[in-house]
């Protein structure tokens, strides 16, 4: 299993930020936590990016056991 980490809005949607998913590519990853977080966290992920062990990463991107797959949310500062 992966490990997913969520960050800022979509860690809070989820209402934590460290799990565990299985999957065998990111996008079996996003599929398993839409199901398991639900709606709000659906509705975040459009304007998120997804990194792979610290590399940007599409939904057809491999992982394998212990990956981090990490689901950053767009910050904005001031």
């Amino acid at each position: 299993m992966a490990v997913l980490r969520l960050f800022a809005s979509i860690r809070v949607a989820a209402g934590t930020g460290k799990i565990k998913i299985p999957g065998n590519t990111v996008g079996e990853i996003v599929d398993a936590a839409n199901i398991r977080f639900g709606q709000a966290f659906t509705e975040l992920l459009p304007a998120c990016r997804i990194w792979v062990n610290g590399e940007q990463a599409e939904l057809d991107t491999a992982v394998i056991e212990d990956d981090e797959v990490a689901i950053l949310p767009p910050i904005s500062g001031g």
